[in-house]
């Protein structure tokens, strides 16, 4: 590509008048100085500013002040309906600012528009700052490593969901998050209901009145029935007489978890965690939290010989690519060519990555070992085999819609060699976060296209598909059963260019088969755009949706409206689409912000997944730093406190394990004086494997527990429990499946009977997983058949202390 400047003539710009209210102040006055300005609409914020600060340097009585201070050192602020908004984003332009259009909705001929000093922030916010970072386990305001604005300029556009979801959340729900289920009640739990009855007990202080109650009445009912049974018997369970059930919720006993809100209490989570095991249901009548502690804070040398691929692609898929010429591999290799691609700038997608990777080779003959990933080289002008050594990607259109130009200096990334961690290799090469590494990382230097004017993504128009239309009822039945073979092929298998081009052709067809979704969407030409109006106009006309297919910012942003039912049981699966969304705030980024912070549950899940993705994953640092931030910004107080106690327990036994690996013996020796605070001390240990994983037991500190067992943890530092997490996630999932057909096939098994019957659904779940080498030395159930598994939810393998069964080794998975 060359740099060149476009001659066409740009359409007349309308001038927008605005009134600046400046910080300096008239000398007789002292009055703030205001000056009225007419700025084109094509204009950009940071010309603006400029043309301010020119402007101010002829006209201000306090010139001095302007010639001492830059634009960069004062913000632009406006009111909208009481509130002081922002104008932050530099590359913007004037006529597409929020204000410019409020006040023409207004009638507004004049707006005013406040330049303000920036202000060093307080102490009080930088040491919240700290908190925060601590707790994210990155700095998010350090900007040292990146190579644009993206970290900072997604933290400021994030503040807006996060404000609305905070403003919007009904505090009482949020301090009690109660966990219910819309799924209907399943037969085999029916039938051990009498009557639509069921008795609870309800525990006030020492004291305690068993009530019977319709599985249909609402936890409001419930404590209302109960008052009223209860009016002249307060005083036996400590209860004021001048207080009724509007004063009081009802919550798990030994539990942080309320029964509460407007829903059926057989809806309930917990509720029918009891009547499946056949366990009383204790509750305990409670102060409600207090919602004002949810308030939110107020913010080598070798020779080998090189080349550079380039690639121009949307996800994986492949629009273009150009390499340059083999060079001596030396610390400094020049090119000095421009790359020209077959692609027009029209026709870029939004999310369109400029993959940039470096290639070595040597002549074939000449043996060398390697543990670099391999690749016949595209050369024309030499035969040989070349391996990936350095990839690093760049979005040609940023996160502000412009394409992008000029020169880049880009820290590369370093393929990981055989025997070393993979980790999540695909996602990463995907990223386009530079290395942090500078000091060590390999870096390529690039120059874009430079053009007279910025070049912005034009936005989408749905329009009519008229071939699609003819094309519906056009379709042959040899070519129907094709489709409907290659719709019923597994999902991971590879489309060939003719399963993809008769996939678009009958796409009318295609949208009636919710599983054809995903191999639909990747049949689709992203760097063409008229096809990918026709994808969008597709999209639109369909109503329901079953599948995500996180590659297209607008299909994301459908599937993430129709994701709301599933998202706990699937959030380690949604999460782990974040990495492949090309920009740091995306709808799908949005969505587990708002899922977060609209319930603590989520919140919870939310935050351990991002910080332990932060903590290994340096190509994702910073996007799961950002939304991590967010989130921790909206959480609220009570939330903050937990997750730093968390935290520290967490640091605490990190330590422990640390000084473990230095010194086996005297570390085992303090292990009791290292935990005393947090365990039941006589029986922690440090178990006698490779890691030194420590065994611990926890007491519960809530003192309406009723039972005195504690809670047992194997701590094990060095692990990626991804894996297990997400067979654990799956097992549920299977498990919710059979319990809507009235199975219960017990796959948290414990006592013998249990185990037996749990035999079939692990037949069944182990099979599906490919899960191999389940046998019974691997199996282990404990001894104690009422063992808190809704605290622990063990894998069936993975419990406490295994019971010896006298019979023969099975295997569960595939040969």
């Amino acid at each position: 590509m060359k740099p060149h400047c476009t001659s066409s003539n740009l359409s007349s710009m309308e001038l927008i008048t605005i009134e600046f209210i400046l910080p300096t102040s008239n000398k007789h006055t002292k009055a703030p100085e205001m000056m009225l300005l007419e700025i084109a609409g094509n204009c950009t914020v940071e010309q603006m500013k400029a043309q301010i600060w020119m402007r101010a340097i002829e006209v201000s009585q306090t010139t001095d002040f302007y010639h001492a201070f830059t634009p960069d050192q004062f913000v632009l602020q406006y009111q909208k309906k009481g509130q002081w908004y922002e104008i932050y984003d530099k590359h913007q332009l004037l006529q597409t600012l929020d204000c410019i259009l409020y006040w023409k909705v207004l009638q507004k001929k004049v707006g005013k528009i406040y330049v303000v000093q920036k202000q060093k922030p307080s102490e009080e916010v930088q040491e919240f700052q700290r908190q925060l970072n601590d707790l994210i386990g990155y700095d998010v305001t350090d900007v040292s490593n990146v190579h644009d604005d993206e970290l900072e300029f997604t933290r400021r556009r994030l503040v807006t969901p996060r404000m609305i979801e905070v403003a919007c959340r009904d505090p009482k729900l949020y301090a009690m998050h109660p966990w219910t289920t819309s799924k209907p009640l399943p037969e085999y739990l029916f039938k051990k209901i009498t009557n639509n009855n069921i008795f609870i007990i309800i525990h006030r202080g020492t004291t305690s009145q068993k009530i019977k109650v319709s599985i249909d009445d609402t936890p409001d009912m419930i404590l209302h029935s109960f008052f009223t049974k209860m009016a002249k018997k307060k005083s036996l369970m400590d209860i004021p007489e001048d207080h009724s059930e509007l004063d009081f919720v009802l919550r798990i006993c030994g539990r942080d978890e309320y029964i509460t809100g407007d829903t059926p209490i057989k809806d309930f989570h917990w509720i029918r965690q009891c009547l499946k095991n056949g366990e009383e249901i204790h509750l305990v009548l409670d102060n409600p939290p207090d919602p004002s502690e949810d308030e939110v804070q107020k913010e080598e040398n070798t020779d080998l010989t090189v080349f550079v691929e380039a690639n121009i692609q949307h996800g994986q898929q492949l629009l273009s690519q150009r390499r340059t010429s083999s060079k001596p591999f030396t610390e400094e290799v020049l090119w000095n060519i421009w790359l020209e691609f077959d692609i027009k700038i029209k026709d870029l997608p939004k999310g369109a990555l400029l993959n940039l990777q470096i290639y070595c080779g040597k002549a074939q003959g000449l043996s060398t070992k390697t543990n670099l990933q391999s690749h016949e080289s595209p050369n024309s002008d030499s035969k040989c085999k070349t391996q990936l050594l350095y990839y690093v990607n760049l979005l040609l259109i940023d996160h502000r819609f412009l394409l992008r130009s000029g020169e880049y200096v880009l820290h590369m990334w370093k393929i990981p060699g055989k025997g070393e961690e993979q980790g999540s290799i695909n996602a990463d090469k995907l990223t386009s976060a530079t290395n942090p590494d500078k000091e060590n990382s390999m870096a390529i230097s690039i120059v874009l296209d430079k053009y007279c004017h910025p070049i912005a993504l034009p936005k989408h128009r749905i329009t009519s598909d008229s071939q699609g239309d003819r094309t519906r009822a056009e379709m042959p039945n040899q070519l129907r059963k094709q489709l409907e073979e290659i719709i019923a092929t597994d999902p991971l298998n590879p489309l060939s260019p003719e399963d993809k081009e008769l996939l678009w052709h009958f796409r009318y067809e295609s949208i009636k088969h919710p599983k054809a979704y995903p191999k639909l969407l990747s049949s689709v030409k992203w760097g063409q755009q008229e096809i990918v109006a026709k994808t969008y106009q597709l999209l639109a006309k369909k109503e329901v949706w079953d599948q995500s297919f996180p590659t297209d910012c607008c299909v994301v942003s459908l599937a993430c409206k129709r994701a709301l039912h599933m998202l706990l049981t699937r959030l380690l699966c949604i999460f782990q689409a974040v990495k492949f969304e090309p920009y740091h705030d995306s709808a799908l980024a949005r969505f587990l912000l708002k899922r977060g912070l609209r319930n603590k549950r989520i919140g919870h899940f939310l935050f351990w997944f991002l910080r332990s993705e932060i903590a290994q994953s340096m190509h994702y640092q910073q996007r799961f730093a950002v939304i991590l931030e967010a989130y921790l910004r909206g959480c609220g107080k009570a939330m903050l406190h937990d997750f730093m106690k968390q935290v520290q327990v967490i640091e605490l036994l990190h330590k422990f394990l640390f000084l473990l690996s230095l010194s086996y013996l005297k570390a085992v020796s303090d292990l009791h004086v290292s935990l005393r605070f947090i365990s039941d001390l006589e029986k922690c240990k440090v178990m006698a494997s490779k890691k030194k994983p420590l065994w611990l037991e926890f007491k519960c500190a809530d003192p309406t527990a009723l039972s005195n067992e504690t809670i047992g943890i194997i701590f094990k530092h060095g692990d990626d429990l991804r894996q297990d997490m997400l067979i654990l996630q799956i097992l549920r999932i299977m498990e919710s499946i059979w319990e809507a057909e009235s199975l219960d096939l017990c796959l948290l098994p414990y006592a013998v009977e249990r185990f037996v019957y749990s035999c079939a659904g692990y037949c069944v779940a182990t099979f599906v997983l490919g899960i191999g080498d389940r046998h019974n030395d691997n199996i282990m159930i404990t001894e104690t058949v009422n063992e808190d598994v809704y605290l622990m939810e063990p894998l069936p393998w993975s419990c406490t202390t295994p019971l010896s069964l006298n019979c023969r080794e099975m295997q569960l998975g595939r040969p």
